[in-house]
């Protein structure tokens, strides 16, 4: 069962490279492109939208949004583009993932936000 587990991982890994490299391709679509780059983004932030310490919810940003975002990005680019993008992708892969810090610095500010939205509708409830 783990060892499923591990394939699927590196397989989903794989393909956040594939999009990443297909967003950087002049014959992907705009629409897919923006698409790709927000999945790889998100995937590749430091920060994740939903913290993998909230029990259940933690992980189900890596085990669902993740995976539909790279599976309606593939539909969206051309055939040609993914498979040479998976050549380049599979190369690649042994030199590590790039880390977006600005999408991680946006999460992390609009986490600031909520708790400040957060802070001051308790401040209001409860001054009155």
């Amino acid at each position: 069962m783990f060892e499923k587990i591990k394939k699927w991982a590196k397989l989903l890994k794989k393909k956040v490279f594939v999009l990443y490299f297909a967003y950087k391709d002049y014959r992907t679509p705009w629409y897919a492109k923006v698409l790709s780059i927000c999945v790889v983004a998100y995937a590749f932030s430091p920060i994740d939208l939903i913290p993998d310490f909230i029990p259940v919810l933690g992980y189900l940003d890596d085990v669902i949004l993740i995976p539909l975002g790279v599976m309606i990005a593939l539909k969206w680019i051309p055939q040609t583009v993914i498979q040479e993008c998976t050549i380049i992708a599979e190369e690649r892969m042994n030199q590590g993932k790039p880390k977006n810090w600005f999408v991680g610095v946006l999460i992390l500010l609009v986490w600031i936000l909520v708790l400040v939205w957060i802070c001051t509708i308790a401040f209001h409830y409860f001054s009155k």
